[in-house]
């Protein structure tokens, strides 16, 4: 014959016995119980006992069918709102699926809570278990905080040329863990994220325009104002090199900078589209090569004097 559920003592005193001998004293009792109470009694509290059961059931079941439409309906908010917001997509499938497995997690906790299981047990092994993935994937996570915090604040994005941890390099792809360069010989470079967001970053490609700096010397005795001239002249007859006019800053600069030990030093300085930095500065590099001595402006070699004494 089955026991009635009320009969029986309660799931956490058999689960968690002070001594040995308070679970044979329940265990007494019980039996005590069914042969003192009738059958009928017996067979009644073993019918209730069952349509409590049966209605914790159906309650549990109906919770859940809500439950998981609700998580649903949520996890289709989050979608149309990253959508709006045009989030990036990396983004926005880490929070849905975070936001999905804890609601999933409340969801069954709650289900069975429902049925009358004790679940305090349940939530202490998830508690442990995710102290102990998360010591376990420590580095793991900070690449993924850190991946949240480039994706979210945006300091490069994919087709950027960067600099970082030592290398650069074309970001070519950004995802939640590392991120990916691949250099101008063809090398692919993977950075986790973690140290990424911590450190340094320079980012060539972070402004429309930037500045070009070229230092040339000549020699001692060369006119200054037929060098800039000369330099002026090459600059603004190229049409990559931008003036006010054209959106930059300022507009381009020549100047004698400095008076070094064997050479008269110019400096000059161009404001130009981010992807037309370097094909100016080596064009402007060899047209001053090439233009300068063809008007008596000739580069210098060191000069060292060395003064031989004779004892």
């Amino acid at each position: 014959m089955r026991l009635p559920l009320s009969i029986l003592p309660p799931i956490d005193s058999l689960q968690k016995p002070d001594t040995l001998t308070a679970v044979q004293a329940e265990i007494a009792a019980v039996v005590e119980k069914i042969t003192t109470t009738p059958t009928t009694e017996l067979l009644k509290d073993m019918v209730d006992s069952g349509v409590r059961f049966g209605l914790k059931l159906i309650a549990a079941f109906l919770i859940y069918i809500i439950g998981a439409w609700l998580i649903k309906r949520i996890k289709g908010v989050l979608r149309r709102m990253f959508e709006k917001r045009k989030t990036d997509a990396a983004i926005a499938s880490f929070v849905q699926s975070i936001a999905s497995i804890t609601l999933t997690i409340i969801l069954i906790l709650i289900t069975i809570g429902t049925v009358g299981i004790d679940t305090s047990s349940i939530a202490a092994l998830l508690t442990g278990g995710g102290l102990a993935i998360g010591m376990a994937l420590n580095g793991t996570m900070q690449n993924f905080a850190g991946g949240l915090m480039i994706l979210i604040f945006k300091p490069f994005k994919a087709g950027d040329y960067i600099e970082a941890q030592g290398h650069a390099g074309t970001v070519a792809e950004v995802n939640i863990t590392s991120t990916r360069l691949t250099t101008v010989d063809n090398r692919v470079i993977i950075i986790p994220n973690g140290i990424l967001s911590n450190d340094v970053i320079n980012n060539y490609s972070g402004r429309q325009m930037r500045r070009l700096d070229i230092s040339l010397g000549v020699e001692y005795g060369s006119s200054s104002s037929e060098t800039k001239e000369l330099l002026m002249s090459m600059i603004m007859t190229d049409e990559r090199s931008l003036t006010i006019e054209k959106g930059a800053p300022s507009d381009p600069f020549v100047a004698l900078s400095a008076l070094n030990d064997s050479a008269v030093e110019f400096i000059v300085r161009i404001w130009v589209k981010s992807e037309d930095y370097w094909p100016l500065k080596f064009d402007l590099t060899e047209k001053i090569y090439n233009e300068l001595p063809k008007h008596g402006i000739m580069f210098p070699f060191p000069q060292l004097d060395v003064n031989i004494k004779n004892n």
